[in-house]
């Protein structure tokens, strides 16, 4: 990581271990520091009071400045209300990269240049390179490629870049929890969050059914050609790939291949049903613009646990692009992003799956 003196970084630190460890890595390099964690959740009934006394201790323990900014209503805005309007319309979003989008780099960036600050600094595992063709920023994947994430950060532009540190993006999760121990700090050994923040159980149909004023109806299931087969709970309980939890016996294993909100059906197919290759993603962006009257060669992730896959990509109205593969995929989700990468490597961007 390059020095630079006296340069101000707000780091993003959300009480874990890897925006902990950010924090430390930006002093030791010579930054002026000071740590933020955004109140995105009423108090009650959320684990956001934790968040904040873990994130604060951390920052007494390097003897830097803590605040903590309250975005609870764009949080719901931006992220709750879309997830759930994204469920009811029977896709499956991520809320992680609209929380991305309008909450820490939106937002929490904006408020960080506001406050004089330099840099806004998060504990995502990508690096932030600079193309010394084109003198343009790069988001290159993670050296620790199963922990990569730059999945999360394809709406990222040019701009925002320049004002981003990723102190991270060249370690390990082993790594980066050895240097928390070695440091000191309580949260080394804290666990991963492995669900959605303001969805603590997982829940995600009974969270909706609970907040929301249009709850799922049952409904149809119907196979490929039409017939109907059965009755489904609801199309907020059900995302395309899904097997399990059909609620249902078939006889034979089934796959949900699509969700017709319009009838309120769910398309229930074999497994060679659930393989496509191609789809069309809407709201694209690119960190650098591309030419966009031809056919691009890529590396595109379905979602994020995905293996990046040979495809080419074509523009079409409306900032929607088209996306072919050269190999059948399985379960391309409505809802869910595809990220588009230059040789497995580079980040050049991504849309939302119609």
């Amino acid at each position: 990581m390059a020095l630079e003196k006296k340069k101000k970084v707000l780091v993003a630190m959300s009480g874990g271990v890897d925006s902990s460890v950010a924090a430390a890595l930006l002093m030791e390099a010579g930054y002026d520091v000071a740590g933020v964690t955004m109140r995105l959740l009423p108090c009650t009934g959320c684990n956001y009071p934790y968040f904040v006394a873990d994130a604060k201790q951390v920052a007494q323990k390097l003897g830097i400045e803590h605040r903590v900014v309250d975005f609870i209503e764009l949080f719901k805005e931006k992220v709750i209300d879309s997830f759930q309007a994204e469920y009811l319309a029977g896709r499956t979003p991520n809320p992680c990269v609209m929380c991305n989008k309008w909450l820490k780099f939106g937002a929490l960036l904006d408020y960080a240049i506001a406050s004089g600050f330099d840099y806004l600094a998060t504990g995502h595992y990508a690096i932030i390179c600079r193309d010394n063709v084109t003198g343009k920023s790069r988001l290159k994947r993670s050296l620790a490629a199963w922990k990569d994430q730059t999945y999360v950060l394809y709406n990222l532009n040019q701009v925002q870049l320049d004002h981003i540190l990723l102190p991270l993006g060249e370690l390990d999760k082993k790594g980066v929890r050895k240097r928390a121990k070695a440091l000191g700090f309580a949260v080394a050994d804290k666990p991963d969050s492995q669900e959605i923040c303001f969805v603590p159980d997982n829940d995600y149909a009974g969270y909706i059914e609970k907040n929301s004023k249009s709850t799922g109806k049952p409904g149809n299931f119907v196979d490929t050609a039409g017939n109907v087969i059965g009755r489904h709970r609801g199309i907020i309980h059900y995302t395309v790939g899904q097997r399990r939890g059909l609620g249902m016996s078939f006889g034979q294993p089934k796959y949900v291949v699509a969700i017709r909100p319009q009838t309120n059906e769910v398309v229930l197919g074999d497994e060679k049903d659930s393989w496509s290759k191609q789809l069309i993603a809407r709201e694209v962006n690119f960190l650098c613009p591309p030419p966009t009257n031809t056919q691009i060669p890529v590396w595109a992730k379905i979602r994020y646990s995905a293996v990046p896959a040979a495809a080419t990509i074509l523009p079409l109205s409306g900032n929607c692009w088209q996306v072919v593969f050269q190999k059948l995929q399985q379960a391309i989700t409505p809802g869910q992003s595809v990220v588009f990468y230059d040789n497995e490597e580079f980040l050049l961007g991504g849309g939302i799956i119609c």
